[in-house]
């Protein structure tokens, strides 16, 4: 239905932005979500109060909570897809990042809501449910199965094609709706056909199961659509082929220090720095960079800087010591590895100046790690000191250059 609506009410043009495309998708499928979870709060609401089935009505109004947070989201794609400006030049794509956690904070208030109604039933009893319209009201639920199940299967799809969080939340909420109303019309089934005394009461109980889900699935929500908020590491594939494709270009010997600036769908930054032979004509390895920047910016949809790094690639002495200096590193831990790597005279001797790439996870403290490195290498390469810098990086050790290099 979605795709058959698209093709209606989404004319693409060729000129489109991709920003475009997503915002009117977000519009489309928020409509839908309303309209269908109104009319799901409406039939489950009618027959559970006609079957007296407190477990059907409080199902019934988390589909009113589903609709209230389509609303959220909705708007948060309108808010998402508007231009940069002068207070917020990196675009407000973010805004969907912030739908999302709504959208997950929805979630957790209605599986508490939930929880709590249930508990009050297990505790204080009722009038036992179903007496009445049974039938009917297995039927409701079993529809609403199957619309919360296509709700989840398209969401899903439009969270993978356009990569959205906000998307994604939505997708599981409706995965745990039809959870949830599973396990009511099993509660209904039990109380209806089995005989069981007073005190037990299947849809409460079910009720307490299905809450717990929902909170369980909103705090997973939180934690997906916070993780972009906080600055969330980036893909490693995603670094991975920038790093690849940057080394593409003739003239770039070694990648480093990449940075991704993620300010919401389509509005990535990247920046990253290029080794570069300081004997290279300065025109043409600028021309080189620029088409660098381009193609990544194409080729990935971000915008992309690239720094140049000088090195010194075809002096032997420089080679050996960049050589010795690495070996040192490594022996220290594997994970470690170094660039910029330059050689200054000193008074006191050559003063060997690097960075040390260091991942996350490594535990020992920056200034301790420095102090190690420093002391080893000036005990190892008699006549020079080394001057270094910790740069904490991923956790994998990059592959950032190409082997002719030094």
């Amino acid at each position: 239905m979605i795709q058959l609506l698209a093709k209606w009410l989404i004319r693409q043009k060729e000129s489109d932005s991709p920003e475009r495309i997503r915002s009117a998708y977000g519009v489309l499928s928020g409509c839908v979500g309303i309209f269908l979870n109104l009319v799901l709060f409406t039939i489950k609401l009618v027959f559970g109060l006609l079957a007296n089935a407190v477990s059907l009505q409080a199902d019934a109004f988390n589909n009113l909570g589903d609709a209230g947070s389509s609303v959220i989201s909705l708007f948060g794609f309108r808010l998402a897809a508007k231009k940069p400006d002068r207070d917020h030049p990196y675009g407000h794509g973010r805004f969907e990042y912030i739908t999302g956690l709504f959208v997950s904070i929805a979630i957790i208030l209605m599986g508490w809501s939930l929880l709590k109604n249930a508990l009050d039933i297990v505790l204080h009893g009722g009038e036992p449910a179903y007496q009445s319209h049974f039938l009917p009201s297995v039927c409701v639920m079993g529809a609403s199965i199957l619309v919360k199940l296509y709700m989840f299967l398209y969401n899903n799809a439009l969270s993978k094609r356009f990569d959205s969080p906000a998307w994604k939340a939505v997708a599981f909420d409706s995965l745990s709706d039809t959870v949830a109303t599973g396990a009511v019309l099993i509660s209904a089934l039990v109380t209806h056909f089995l005989k069981q005394p007073d005190w037990v009461r299947p849809d409460a109980w079910s009720g307490i199961l299905v809450a717990l889900f929902i909170l369980y699935t909103g705090l997973r929500s939180i934690r997906e659509t916070t993780a972009p908020l906080l600055g969330k590491r980036p893909d490693p594939a995603f670094v991975s082929a920038l790093r690849d494709t940057t080394l593409s270009f003739e003239g770039i010997g070694g990648v480093h220090d990449v940075i991704v600036h993620d300010y919401g769908p389509g509005r990535v930054f990247v920046s990253l720095h290029a080794e570069v032979s300081a004997d290279a004509d300065i025109r043409d390895i600028h021309e080189v960079i620029d088409n660098a920047e381009r193609y990544l910016s194409e080729q990935f949809g971000c915008n992309a800087t690239i720094h140049m790094d000088p090195i010194i690639t075809d002096d032997p002495e420089t080679a050996k010591l960049h050589a010795k200096a690495e070996a040192i590193v490594s022996a220290i831990d594997p994970s470690l590895s170094i660039h910029d790597f330059r050689v200054t005279p000193a008074p006191q001797g050559k003063t060997l100046l690097f960075d040390v790439a260091v991942p996350f996870a490594f535990s020992e403290p920056d200034d301790m790690l420095s102090e190690r490195i420093r002391t080893a290498i000036e005990a190892q390469i008699p006549g020079v000191r080394a001057g270094l810098t910790v740069d904490r990086m991923e956790d994998e050790k990059p592959e950032s250059r190409k082997p002719e290099v030094l």
